[in-house]
């Protein structure tokens, strides 16, 4: 049986004192101390290559149909909204609100399907992001350049993100549990994201096959919905909370004059389903809600909202 999961306390994100993160936010800042740009991921490289050229085949007719198009839609919802906003995020990276654990659970393999890494890794990098927000140490500071920032600081080796030493620094309420242990398996990550992939080609096949048992249609309906809903999903998915790194420290406005130059971006704030209210984010990181104004649309709060209704959230910080 596992331990207790020690408590994770948001007091230990708070922002860096104003004499080292203000500096770091008016000089240009090079990439992490700890980056080694000459050992590349090679695997990453590889994954996140593959899956962008994939997605390209939705511009092909022959894998367009209204069955993947639905698919795309309602699929960016579930895994960018409850896996990686709700779930990596808002739940295991900042605890702004509890749920049962077997939700939880459920939530960080929707998380894990985004190919955003393991929910430990993602959690680990994005508490350090906090505590050195635009400094030198901040994982992906966008003041090495936007490129970097936003998806650059993936295809390099940092020994600061490596896992025995990151994890026990920034996520100890995590790995505590096995079932974090686990999915931080890289085979076996490998194989919720293929089970996950073959589901949909199930459930398109199914659909295509159905109204008259024609095999080939079961076929180009199934490769439909694996391009569109997972492929060109996980590409977007990707690209929104990328830009949350890069585009929300460089533009947009503040409610807040915080240390770090975090900004609310309407854009990403639609797109992203709230994530985009980043400076408002900054600002109370332990909040459920990124939405402060009656314009900043925050669907994802929203969602959290609709989950305590029916009692699958509760203690939702909302100050």
């Amino acid at each position: 049986m596992d331990n207790a999961a020690p408590e994770f306390k948001p007091t230990q994100m708070q922002q860096l004192p104003e004499s080292t993160a203000a500096v770091a936010s008016r000089r240009a800042v090079e990439r992490p101390v700890g980056v080694q740009p000459f050992r590349i991921r090679f695997l990453y490289v590889v994954v996140i290559g593959s899956v962008h050229l994939i997605s390209l085949l939705t511009l092909v007719p022959w894998f367009f149909s209204w069955t993947g198009v639905i698919s795309l839609v309602v699929s960016y919802f579930v895994f960018g909204v409850l896996g990686i906003t709700l779930g990596f995020h808002r739940l295991l990276s900042h605890r702004s609100f509890e749920c049962p654990k077997w939700f939880e659970y459920f939530l960080a393999l929707l998380g894990t399907c985004c190919l955003q890494e393991s929910a430990m890794w993602w959690v680990a990098v994005h508490r350090r992001h906090h505590l050195y927000a635009d400094d030198q140490s901040d994982p992906h500071t966008p003041l090495a350049g936007m490129l970097w920032s936003h998806i650059g600081w993936l295809f390099v080796v940092n020994r600061d993100h490596l896992r025995k030493a990151t994890y026990h620094q920034y996520v100890r309420d995590l790995t505590c549990q096995r079932f974090y242990r686990w999915t931080d398996n890289k085979v076996v990550m490998s194989f919720i994201v293929a089970v996950h992939m073959l589901l949909y080609f199930g459930i398109g096949f199914g659909v295509g096959w159905m109204p008259n048992g024609d095999v080939m249609s079961g076929i180009r309906v199934g490769a439909s919905v694996l391009v569109w809903g997972v492929f060109l999903r996980t590409v977007l998915v990707m690209h929104a909370a990328w830009a949350i790194n890069s585009m929300t420290h460089l533009f947009g406005y503040r409610n807040y004059d915080l240390p770090d130059d975090s900004r609310n971006n309407w854009v990403l704030g639609l797109l992203a389903y709230g994530e985009g209210w980043h400076n408002n984010h900054h600002a109370n990181s332990n909040s459920a809600r990124f939405g402060r104004e009656w314009w900043e649309i925050d669907i994802g709060y929203w969602t959290i909202c609709c989950l305590q209704k029916i009692g699958l959230a509760r203690n939702v910080v909302s100050d």
